[in-house]
């Protein structure tokens, strides 16, 4: 036996150092492409270089499954087949390459991915890659990661903007005139803030407010001819719901489909996610200094969700998503607020708020092997049916071994009933 007790197999945990944020490349899997493309440049600022994997496909997935065990949760076996596929890629030095995966806490087995990941580098051999652990828990320590509040706070701006423009560019991109002016302005508006980000002038409740006003009036300008078309929301498990390659490109699909789609804010996630850190420690108790800053970060948290919110309202031509204290509400009744797992009552919540909105039709993306996932949506669904008749849903599961093929029949055969629906509204 090794020294205190420990296995030989232990490997010490590599800690990402101030040294290493000098000379490493931080690589992130890719999620939100518009809302990373708007962090990138608040990272850079503070001095971490950091870059997305974008790198997809059989042989990305393969590798996955080759250092991951085939029970763990589709997102795990994909992020990981990313790394060690960019990592074999020639694009970056192995040895100055540090990996950032989230730690979602709770009942998760996000929280272990970490741990699995670096055991996959480890057989792999790429025993000293840091691996850098995202979470409000204080799971892990990496003096290398001294972000400041100034930084947080233009996290959080970038957020806003980064819902606002997904909001906005989808809503008019399916009835734009010209083809290509709502991406053209997508694209102005990105490389903007990226340099207002780089100058830090774009954090502030004022600049916010002043660049969300312009943003919808410029994007209610773009010639539209609105015509009756097929709306759909696309929700359910986090990393599949925001993952080009994890929801094998589902809104390219739906663009393909004629459809509108409708994708919930980031924004509301987080503050679901973060209240429900507060309705745990209202249940189950805790430290009261940590519930002190929960509360200051929901705090500030329902001031720049409701700064979003206020300015799309002001545009009837717009649907603007519900404040999280709103739509908390609409769960009374089907599952405890107390329940998170599975996005717990936040996904019975916006299924019951996008139809009232006209998003009836809705795809339920979920990763095979995540019980709660399973659990939270079976659990609810007829429930949710009963008080709201008009929602036609079909949950998605995503794997190694599902075809894009399959998914996209059984999303067919739901669009062939919103069609029919579409058809008999409009005569």
């Amino acid at each position: 036996m090794s020294k205190n007790n420990e296995s030989p197999h232990y490997t010490e945990k590599i800690k990402f150092t101030r040294k290493m944020k000098k000379e490493y490349t931080i690589l992130s899997p890719m999620m939100c492409p518009i809302h990373f493309r708007l962090l990138k440049p608040v990272f850079l600022r503070q001095g971490f270089n950091v870059d997305i994997m974008e790198n997809e496909g059989p042989d990305v997935i393969e590798k996955g499954l080759k250092y991951v065990h085939n029970d763990i949760c589709y997102p795990c076996s994909l992020i990981t087949g990313q790394m060690l596929a960019t990592m074999e890629s020639g694009k970056f030095d192995p040895d100055k390459v540090a990996m950032v995966i989230t730690q979602s806490g709770g009942g998760c087995r996000d929280s272990n991915y970490i741990n699995l990941m670096r055991k996959a580098f480890i057989r792999a051999g790429y025993p000293n890659v840091p691996f850098i652990s995202a979470n409000t828990w204080n799971m892990e320590f990496h003096p290398g990661l001294n972000l400041s509040v100034l930084t947080l706070l233009e996290a959080a701006a970038a957020l806003v903007y980064g819902d606002a423009l997904t909001l906005l560019s989808n809503q008019v991109r399916p009835y734009e005139v010209n083809k290509g002016e709502t991406d053209a302005l997508l694209s102005k508006w990105i490389d903007f803030l990226g340099d207002r980000f780089t100058h830090r002038r774009a954090y502030t409740f004022s600049a916010m407010n002043k660049n969300l006003q312009k943003m919808c009036k410029e994007f209610s300008e773009i010639e539209i001819k609105k015509v009756p078309k097929v709306k759909v929301a696309v929700i359910g498990e986090l990393y599949l719901k925001y993952s080009v390659p994890g929801n094998n490109h589902l809104e390219e699909f739906l663009t393909e489909q004629d459809c509108e789609y409708y994708i919930p804010t980031v924004l509301g996630f987080g503050a679901y996610k973060t209240n429900g850190a507060l309705e745990d420690h209202r249940l189950y108790g805790g430290h009261p200094i940590r519930k002190l800053i929960m509360e200051i970060v929901m705090k500030y948290y329902f001031s720049i969700e409701n700064l979003l919110i206020t300015n799309i309202e002001k545009w009837p031509m717009f649907t603007a998503p519900e404040r999280v204290k709103d739509l908390q509400k609409r769960a009374e009744g089907i599952v405890s607020k107390g329940n998170s797992m599975g996005e717990g009552w936040y996904v019975a919540a916006e299924m019951l708020e996008l139809a009232e909105k006209g998003y009836e039709n809705i795809i339920c993306v979920q990763p095979f092997g995540c019980l709660p996932c399973h659990v939270a949506v079976k659990g609810m669904m007829n429930k949710v049916r009963r008080i709201e008749p008009r929602i036609n849903v079909v949950d998605i599961e995503y794997d190694p071994g599902a075809t894009k093929v399959n998914q996209e029949n059984r999303i067919k055969l739901m669009l062939s009933v919103a069609k029919e629906t579409l058809e008999k509204k409009t005569k």
